[in-house]
């Protein structure tokens, strides 16, 4: 057990490094949550998130909002924000995507408790709002609200 809690050296912090070219190329690093004893929801926001629509190859748009509750480990964030990006070249559905994404951090980190939010800004006149929750969130925990309004322009 003692080889799952030692964390591997980062591959993405503190290297200068090229975008990934797609997700299944994206390298997320994970790091010891040395607060494993406490609980504690940990929050990142990519409100400039793009994709591509498999279909017609126009860009879509989204804004995420992740939060967990972190068990041994916590995501870098630089190798989180490397892999954001590395969708801005794939075709994918916004379902798809906003539940890969999260399906990937569930793997990686294997936290508490995690929920992604994923809102799609419209195209056709309608956004899309996803959401991916592996639970309730445990007892005693702040989760606050994501703080995305309801379509009127998002802003």
């Amino acid at each position: 057990m003692a080889s799952q809690r030692k964390s591997p050296k980062p591959k993405v912090l503190g290297r200068k490094m090229a975008l990934p070219e797609s997700p299944e190329q994206a390298v997320l690093d994970r790091i010891v949550n040395k607060n494993k004893g406490h609980q504690f929801t940990v929050r990142f926001t990519c409100p400039e998130f793009t994709a591509l629509c498999p279909i017609t190859g126009q860009p879509d748009f989204a804004h995420f909002v992740l939060d967990y509750v972190p068990g041994e480990w916590l995501i870098e964030s630089k190798s989180l924000k490397f892999y954001f990006s590395s969708f801005r070249n794939v075709g994918v559905f916004n379902e798809e995507c906003t539940i890969m994404i999260a399906r990937r951090l569930v793997e990686l980190i294997v936290p508490h408790w995690l929920r992604l939010s994923g809102f799609w800004y419209p195209r056709g006149g309608m956004p899309i709002d996803v959401w991916y929750q592996t639970s309730l969130p445990p007892d005693g925990v702040h989760v606050p609200d994501p703080g995305v309004s309801p379509y009127r322009g998002r802003g």
